[in-house]
């Protein structure tokens, strides 16, 4: 049979031959192994160790001397020799402010506040979409809105959690934050994304769903950079935002975020952390990264941190470096680290100066300027410790207070008891007035002693009210000399502010309103509304020394009365009582005043001189009759018993008026 496409006839006489065997090796391998590559020579091309491969046929091999910097391969037969481990790659240094950032809202410290709001926010699932965190720096705002981020998108242990106040920060949410590395939390720079063009970018990515997470999350820092444009861009978004997106706003300039963006949001205000909490709170990092610091400085570096966490955890960080590895955080390493006046020297100082002693309060200054402390900073301690001192004597439990350096406790309490408030008072003031003169004088250094001369000159000066109790109880001032009143209007002395005394002159007794005119004069030129008032719509009834009864019309406030009361009792320094009343009562004055124009117009156009002109003159009329004793309101002055008539100014034998009998003049006659 042929050969077919199913098979072969194994009867073919012309059966191809079997092919010979290959010699050596075939293209994909063969029986016969490969040949061991050569041992490398040297570490490599990417550093690791050389390791020796023993080959499969041992055979005598003969081992040359390795070249520098080269290790020769082991010898056959034998086991390589251990490899030292490798040492493992060094990390860069994490500064402490970073290293120990806040991971929950427990780390956060002195916001308690916030940490309890957010908390049970979280626990009533009632968080808002937008949160502006303010404050100086340094407090725990981006820190804040961190953990917020977080807290929204936490999943827990088991991948199975919800939104919760403690993130777990193991699962792959929490740590992708922590590495900053997740796809659905942003942190924008307002300071360099501050256009409506980053924003209309941002509202376009606001409408598309998380990748991974439960929420997207927007952190902008220094959120007041963005530009009105930007801010008016982002309302429509910022009131109404996707249920997925949660915005998170942190600002040290609160009051440049306009009020449309603020009633969108939960503001939470962080307030400085206290000294005391950040002293501790720098005591345990020193106990964990095995430092030992005095109290005093870490007291020290507390009040220069000025409230801000991160700017003491950097002075406590360059501290740590200043003093070695082996050293120890002093407090004169602090001072001399930033630049402060040793605070004994500033006791010392406070001292010479109270006591009037101008030579050694420059002998201070000058040792001060000699540590390299800045004439400025003197100052600024001496404030400081005048504010001290003050608190002592008018608290002495202040003593106790563990925020007080031991010298300040001591030495600062033994200065206090021999010191008044007014003295320190006299101090405070000339120091702030002082301070401000040397951040503005070209010499900051003579401007300092100028400011100690003078607090050293008026020290030994009693104080105004030193002056003043010596000359009324201590016999300067005659036996009869005049006590001050009740009510301020006696005699006495006045201390001014040069240490001087002059004698005040009893100031004359206030005269008393007799009538309703005088009523309403006192209050022309000073309330100008009330005068209105009392002119137009107040009618007297009754007006005797001490009290007035009126009836007021509807026109008039209604607490006229009060109004009237407080201006009698200020004008008089007497109190008044004011009677509301039904009786109809007199005229109002300007009714007065046009019923008194009226009378003098009648009695001018009967007289028959005035007649004569008018009928000279047709269509001539009388448009003002002029009074000399009339006041203001066109009203005849009140009569003063006891008081002398003026002189009369026309002759006697000059008529006031042309008798009745007088004859018309006649233009002719002229």
């Amino acid at each position: 049979m042929s050969d077919n496409m199913f098979g072969q006839d194994p009867e073919a006489p012309d059966a191809l031959p079997e092919p010979p065997a290959p010699d050596g090796a075939g293209l994909f391998g063969g029986p016969e192994p490969l040949p061991e590559p050569p041992a490398p020579e040297g570490p490599g091309l990417f550093g690791e160790p050389t390791v020796a491969v023993a080959p499969v046929v041992p055979a005598p091999l003969v081992v040359a001397p390795a070249p520098s910097g080269l290790q020769a391969p082991p010898p056959p037969g034998t086991a390589p020799a251990p490899e030292p481990a490798a040492a493992p790659p060094a990390t860069p240094y994490r500064v402490l402010a970073r290293k120990y950032r806040p991971q929950n809202f427990a780390d956060l410290i002195g916001q308690e506040a916030l940490v309890r709001t957010l908390k049970n926010a979280f626990a009533q699932g009632r968080v808002a979409h937008a949160f502006m965190l303010t404050g100086v720096r340094g407090v725990g705002k981006t820190t804040t809105a961190r953990i917020i981020a977080r807290a929204l998108n936490c999943v827990g242990p088991d991948g199975t959690g919800g939104p919760t106040a403690e993130p777990c920060n193991v699962c792959a949410e929490c740590k992708a934050i922590l590495a900053d590395r997740h796809p659905d939390v942003q942190e924008l720079d307002a300071a360099s994304n501050n256009g409506v063009d980053n924003v209309r970018e941002l509202r376009e990515a606001v409408r598309y769903r998380p990748a991974q997470a439960r929420f997207k999350v927007y952190i902008l820092d220094e959120v007041h950079m963005l530009s009105n444009q930007a801010f008016n861009a982002l309302l429509k978004t910022l009131e109404e935002p996707p249920p997925h997106v949660k915005f998170l706003f942190a600002t040290t300039e609160i009051r440049k975020v306009p009020a449309t963006i603020l009633s969108r949001c939960q503001t939470f205000h962080l307030k400085r952390v206290p000294q005391a909490e950040l002293r501790d709170h720098f005591a345990r990092i020193c106990t964990k990264e095995a430092v030992d610091a005095e109290a005093e400085a870490l007291a020290m570096v507390a009040r220069a941190a000025d409230g801000s966490v991160r700017d003491g955890l950097s002075l406590l960080d360059q501290a740590i470096a200043l003093a070695g590895p082996e050293g120890q955080v002093s407090a004169l390493l602090v001072r001399d680290m930033l630049g402060l006046a040793d605070r004994s020297l500033v006791l010392d100082l406070m001292e010479a100066l109270m006591a009037g002693d101008t030579a050694t309060a420059l002998s201070l200054m000058d040792r001060g300027h000699e540590q390299g402390a800045d004439p400025g900073v003197v100052l600024a301690d001496l404030l400081d410790l005048t504010h001290t001192l003050t608190r002592l004597v008018s608290v002495p439990a202040l003593r106790d207070d563990p925020a007080l350096t031991e010298v300040e406790r001591t030495r600062g309490a033994t200065l206090a008891g021999k010191l008044s408030v007014a003295s320190l008072g006299r101090a405070w003031q000339m120091l702030l007035k002082g301070l401000g003169e040397v951040n503005e004088a070209p010499d900051r250094r003579a401007a300092a002693e100028m400011v100690l001369i003078r607090l050293a000159h008026v020290a030994e000066m009693p104080t105004p009210g030193d002056l003043v109790k010596r000359l009324l109880e201590g016999g300067s001032v005659a036996a009869n000399a005049p006590r001050p009143a009740p009510n301020g209007g006696g005699g006495g002395a006045r201390a001014v502010a040069n240490g001087g005394m002059t004698m005040a002159v009893a100031a004359p007794a206030l005269a008393q309103p007799q009538n309703w005119q005088q009523v309403v004069a006192l209050a022309s030129g000073r309330r100008p509304l009330l005068h209105s008032h009392l002119l137009y719509h107040v009618h007297p009834v009754k007006v005797s020394p001490g009290r007035l009864e009126i009836r007021v019309l509807a026109q008039a406030p209604r607490d006229l009365a009060a109004q009237l009361t407080a201006l009698l009792a200020e004008e008089t320094e007497q109190r008044w009582t004011i009677a509301l009343s039904n009786a109809e009562g007199e005229p109002t004055l300007a009714e007065q005043g046009k019923l008194a124009e009226a009378s003098r117009r009648e009695i001018a156009a009967s007289h028959p001189l005035v007649q004569a002109i008018l009928a000279a003159f047709p269509g001539a009329s009388i448009q003002a009759v002029r009074d000399e004793g009339t006041d203001a309101y066109g009203l005849a002055a009140p009569i003063i018993v006891g008081a002398e008539p003026e002189p009369d100014t026309l002759p006697e034998d000059m008529p006031e008026f042309a008798p009745p009998e007088a004859e018309p003049v006649d233009l002719d006659d002229f």
